[in-house]
């Protein structure tokens, strides 16, 4: 299975740094989910709830109050508050 590489980060600490099967954020203009093979994008974040699974693990959860995110070559980075 194909996997990617996600990297959460806050202006206080590192949240996620790991292998995820599909990780769920919420965009500016709604929510949407980067899978593995998924086009480059770069988006803004609003307040909601990140969803990610790690590999070969059980869903994870967290809040947000915004931030930003890029995915290119199978690796997501997301800064959030």
């Amino acid at each position: 299975m194909n996997m990617l590489h996600l990297n959460i980060v806050s202006p206080e600490k590192e949240i996620y740094n790991g292998e995820v099967e599909r990780v769920t954020l919420p965009g500016t203009i709604g929510a949407f989910t980067i899978l593995p093979q998924h086009a480059p994008i770069v988006s803004s974040l609003r307040a909601g709830n990140v969803i990610y699974v790690p590999a070969g693990g059980e869903e994870q959860t967290f809040d947000i109050n915004g931030g930003f995110v890029e995915m290119s070559g199978g690796v997501v980075s997301a800064c959030v508050d």
